[in-house]
């Protein structure tokens, strides 16, 4: 047996690798929720860290295992890839399939846990547009994944949306640039496999009614044409109309990308000019938020952040130039006072910046329902006691039967606006 990779974990050498994943025995292996998939998995936890693991021919787990790295290096959302494990044999001396060690992204739940017939026609929508998110992010990289499907991503709450990140890349090839006929085949892939999925749990009668599983298919590709237009397309302009150029560029940044630079090219008239943006991976404000107060958030949870930091900024008197000292006094005051009325016990049912967003919204339904201003204290009281306590934890969903929802995880929705009053 050979175990590759960044392991920084001694204890997975440790682990039955004679053995074949599907006889690992009960008190080793972490139920929890996973999307349908052609290999065996399991969870297993080790020191509090919990890892996935799949068998999968040697050669591919070799090779997914190095395009997950290159995709990690990119920046680009993915599992990260913690190692292979290759020349399995069992005590016998036959061969074992290789093991593909990933490690589990917290806080995050596959497809089958969020489409039930409790989930909003809006909230299907989110997802679909994170995952459209997610193959424009790709395939800017040049990233062709050859089998995009619900099954082989995973969701994440980021604020008011979802971020989509990817799981299985065992199809997936990497190129210098992608050519727009590889990028459609993706896209016909995606939307025949999201249907597919989606008339599955119809079937199972776990599908919200106002939800048609090919025109929701469909809809993955339209989604998709927009951002990619949105991101890559040119933008012609008058010398009197450069506010546009600036438009476009706000946009892209709420789209969650970033814009390395601008390709202009003036017209033959002199009158008018073309700028095609360059766009960069996601996370504008993500890195701005980690570079003024060290919080790894998602993009819009970054966002929804930024914007309550502007505002104590304000609110205390402080302008630009003393941004760095007002993040300083936001995380003591507003980020690390909520976080310290969450109890431990509660503490894993949520991301701490996904807390810190629904105090916000919590306390903007307060204020609304008093028709005056609650204070932040009693809004983060409140918060505690009637919402988060009845949440079910994301951090690691435990006790639900592999591949099954628990009823807890079937009821999670998202109901809240993306902004309000600070």
């Amino acid at each position: 047996m050979r175990l590759t990779g960044s392991l920084d974990e001694p204890e997975l050498a440790f682990l039955p690798w004679s053995t074949a994943l599907e006889e690992w025995p009960d008190d080793l292996v972490v139920a929890l929720p996973r999307g349908i998939s052609r290999h065996i998995v399991r969870f297993v936890r080790l020191n509090g860290v919990v890892y996935a693991i799949k068998e999968v021919e040697q050669h591919y787990a070799q090779r997914e295992y190095e395009l997950l790295f290159d995709l990690q290096r990119r920046g680009l959302p993915t599992v990260e890839p913690v190692g292979s494990v290759l020349d399995r044999i069992d005590e016998t001396g036959e061969p074992l399939p290789a093991g593909l060690v990933t490690r589990h992204l917290r806080f995050s739940l596959p497809y089958r846990a969020l489409f039930s017939t409790s989930l909003r026609l809006e909230t299907a929508h989110r997802l679909l547009d994170a995952l459209a998110v997610l193959l424009v992010q790709l395939h800017l990289a040049g990233f062709s994944w050859n089998d995009c499907s619900l099954s082989n991503t995973l969701f994440r709450r980021d604020a008011g949306a979802f971020a989509a990140y990817l799981v299985d890349a065992e199809t997936g090839e990497l190129h210098p640039t992608l050519s727009n006929g590889q990028r459609d085949y993706d896209l016909e892939t995606a939307a025949t496999n999201v249907a597919g999925e989606l008339m599955d749990l119809q079937a199972g009668g776990r599908l919200h009614e106002g939800i048609d599983p090919i025109v929701t298919g469909v809809s993955l590709r339209t989604r998709y044409e927009a951002l990619w237009q949105e991101v890559t397309g040119p933008l012609v302009i008058t010398r009197e109309d450069r506010y546009q150029l600036d438009a476009r560029v706000r946009r892209l940044n709420t789209l969650g990308f970033d814009v390395a630079e601008l390709q202009v090219r003036t017209d033959v008239d002199g009158d008018h000019i073309t700028v095609t943006p360059k766009v960069v991976d996601a996370g504008h404000h993500s890195r701005t938020l980690i570079r003024l107060t060290g919080l790894d958030v998602e993009e819009n949870q970054a966002r929804r952040l930024l914007n309550d930091l502007d505002s104590f900024r304000v609110k205390i008197g402080l302008g630009r130039d003393d941004e760095e000292f007002a993040a300083h006094r936001w995380v003591t005051e507003r980020f690390e006072r909520v976080m310290s009325e969450v109890p431990p016990a509660m503490r894993g049912k949520l991301e701490p910046a996904q807390i810190f967003h629904e105090v916000l919204e919590h306390r903007w339904f307060m204020s609304e329902r008093a028709g005056c201003s609650v204070p932040f204290e009693n809004a983060i009281s409140d918060y505690v006691t009637t919402i988060l306590a009845k949440k079910p934890d994301e951090h690691a969903v435990l006790g639900a039967r592999a591949g099954t929802p628990s009823d807890d995880t079937a009821e999670l929705r998202i109901v809240l606006p993306l902004e309000g009053p600070a």
